[in-house]
């Protein structure tokens, strides 16, 4: 009684943009230095993905990890 198929034909089904796709990433711009972009492209081109997709991950997993930055400035003497 199972109707499910071993292959089902997608190649006729319409595309459609995710209506929520808009609301899931905010635009924004930086200025980064141009070494940290070469950097982010390098990892992106051997992983296959984009560039600012590889960012964002970064960024995401600092975020999962509760990463804090830690500055230390020199101190005037």
């Amino acid at each position: 009684m199972n109707d499910m198929k071993a292959e089902y034909d997608l190649s006729k089904m319409k595309s459609r943009r995710n209506p929520y796709a808009s609301k899931l990433k905010k635009s924004v711009t930086m200025r980064l230095s141009e070494d940290v972009v070469l950097y982010f492209k390098g990892m992106a081109a051997e992983a296959g993905v984009p560039y600012q997709s590889l960012i964002n991950l970064y960024l995401r997993d600092c975020l999962a990890q509760n990463r804090k930055v830690e500055i230390k400035w020199p101190s005037a003497a």
